[in-house]
């Protein structure tokens, strides 16, 4: 019989948080000040948010693992004891880290904390497994570059040791983040956690030829030669449970409410499935394909030709297939309407799919209401707030417009 894995999701913020639980995760990671790889867009800068992070976690029964995997310079190495206690003292299910200073420092000073590898920590092969560990680290999160068959190779001679892969997200030109050009052309370093994703810029490389500097460009546009398309191991998600993970990670602590929403939605569905014995079916692949992303790879699960990893033609995340619209808030009781906070256009005549953790809706506007109770046919964008019919079972839905 198959074991269930855990699915873990992104917490960049409270409402990312709420939203993966919601839709079925077991766990999220978020990170500590000053020692996580997402210091931007992260609102868990403060003690106080994480204190209610991990209350919110422990409330409902799921775990919390909070990211201190920054590989830190002196400065950071003379702080850290005083700045980790009081994340520490909330007693998190976990703290992943890279570092074999930090690592030290707090197996040396603090008791009973589970530690977990980060992926930063580039970890190949099962004798490494085997080192971490042998030196107290009770989960190793697996380096993305390895294969389905290596991955069962190190679960062969691994069998105890608690095994995390990712399996949805963004992906590195380098092993597993450790990127020096953020840090090279804007002076802000990946691996402290304030990467500027410079891979993901239009470049023109010029090739010295004759004494002559020749652009070799992809098209009009520029290229994106450094420009990874983004990691979807759905498919290989039965053989990887069959392997015995123990824990699937989706990338993302940056990205929206609502794309926590749709990938927990789809990877629990998919668990549920192969774990009853079903197959997974390919409605789930084109709700993944409703995502903005840039455009998807099997990563290095299989091994592919170089060609079918890189996206040449834009370095930004972009679906034509759907558009996240506006969130269901709060539902009117005297107007039976449920008040929407809208994020982009939308208007009369389009459909729209309600993600909700009860089940997707998908339902054709005929209505739109605004605040001072006149029907109007547009809702203009992002800071207005708007009505539409639809029951209140769906409050909290992330309503995205189907092109």
């Amino acid at each position: 019989m198959l074991k269930k894995p855990e699915l873990l999701a992104p917490a960049g913020s409270l409402q990312m948080l709420h939203t993966a639980f919601d839709f079925g995760a077991d766990a999220v990671y978020l990170g500590a000040p000053r020692y996580s790889l997402r210091v931007r867009n992260n609102e868990f800068h403060k003690i106080e948010a994480l204190k209610k992070a991990v209350e919110i976690a422990k409330k409902q029964n799921k775990k919390i693992y909070i990211l201190s995997n920054i590989f830190a310079h002196n400065t950071k190495i003379k702080t850290f004891l005083k700045d980790i206690k009081p994340i520490v003292d909330l007693k998190p299910d976990a703290l992943i880290v890279s570092d074999p200073g930090i690592i030290d420092l707090i197996q040396n000073n603090f008791e009973n904390i589970p530690l977990h590898l980060s992926v930063q920590t580039n970890t190949m092969n099962y004798s490494s497994v085997r080192f971490w560990a042998k030196n107290g680290i009770s989960r190793i999160i697996l380096s993305r570059e390895l294969s389905i068959n290596e991955i069962a190779e190190i679960r062969e001679h691994c069998p105890d040791i608690e095994l995390e892969v990712f399996i949805h997200g963004a992906l590195c030109i380098a092993y597993s983040g450790r990127c020096l050009m953020s840090g090279y052309f804007n002076h802000r370093d990946a691996n402290q956690g304030t990467c500027t994703n410079a891979c993901r810029w239009e470049y023109v490389v010029k090739e010295k030829n004759k004494n002559e500097w020749m652009a070799l460009e992809e098209d009009e546009h520029g290229s994106y030669l450094f420009n990874s398309k983004d990691l979807c191991g759905l498919k290989h998600l039965e053989k990887l449970i069959k392997i015995g993970i123990h824990s699937f990670k989706i990338e993302g602590r940056t990205k929206s409410a609502y794309y926590v929403a749709r990938t927990v939605q789809v990877y629990k569905t998919a668990m549920d499935l192969i774990l009853k014995g079903e197959k997974i079916n390919k409605d789930l692949f084109e709700s993944l394909n409703l995502l903005a992303n840039r455009g998807y790879t099997d990563g290095f699960f299989d091994r592919h030709s170089v060609e079918e990893y890189q996206n040449y033609e834009r370095g930004f995340s972009y679906s034509d297939k759907s558009q996240y619209v506006a969130d269901a808030f709060y539902f009117d009781e005297e107007k039976q309407l449920m008040k929407i906070r809208v994020k982009n256009h939308f208007e009369v005549g389009d459909t729209i799919e309600c993600l909700h953790p009860q089940g997707n809706i998908k339902k054709n506007i005929d209505f739109i209401q605004n605040e001072q109770g006149e029907n109007i046919k547009i809702a203009p964008g992002n800071g207005y707030e708007v009505y539409l019919n639809l029951p209140k079972k769906l409050i909290g839905a992330f309503l995205v417009k189907i092109k």
